[in-house]
């Protein structure tokens, strides 16, 4: 009976550590725990930042900084779950390529504005297309997702994207 039990451990561990990605070539030396504990910290100080900047919304600036912020600590929380290796090749899959390149990209655009230019204006602007590119990034984690937005929107306003 001990030994069934142990079998039935071991079998359960080791799926665990499948769905998590434990054969990312031993770059990642956390176990399976760690790794959930470290995603749910990441998201939940992403989520955080992304509601903190909520209260300083009236200073553009500031809130391009913490909303930016939040927003790559929630994508990259998931590095945690699959190892950083995997979630960049993730990202980099043919599938998702310009939608990561244009979430990036947005993420950027965002800060320069917020940092360099000092525009309130183009900040929102920015933070409002970062905010579109992040649920289009989200969306090709979904399949058919992307094309079902697409076609709704033909439907609704007569146009594509």
């Amino acid at each position: 009976m001990l030994k069934l039990g142990q079998f039935l451990s071991k079998d359960n561990e080791e799926q665990e550590e499948s769905l998590l990605g434990e054969d990312s070539g031993g770059l990642c030396s956390l176990s399976p725990t760690q790794r959930i504990f470290g995603f749910a910290a990441c998201l939940v100080a992403g989520l955080a930042c992304m509601l903190l900047s909520l209260i300083v919304f009236a200073k553009p600036i500031k809130f391009a900084l913490l909303f930016t912020f939040g927003h790559l600590l929630a994508v990259g929380s998931t590095a945690f779950l699959l190892g950083p290796a995997q979630q960049l090749q993730m990202m980099l899959d043919p599938v998702r390529v310009f939608a990561t390149a244009i979430f990036l990209g947005c993420v950027v655009v965002a800060l320069i504005c917020a940092l360099w230019i000092h525009s309130k204006l183009l900040t929102i602007i920015a933070i409002i297309i970062e905010i579109g590119a992040l649920i289009w990034y989200s969306l090709s984690y979904i399949p058919f997702a992307r094309r079902m937005v697409s076609e709704l929107m033909i439907r609704l306003c007569d146009t594509e994207l």
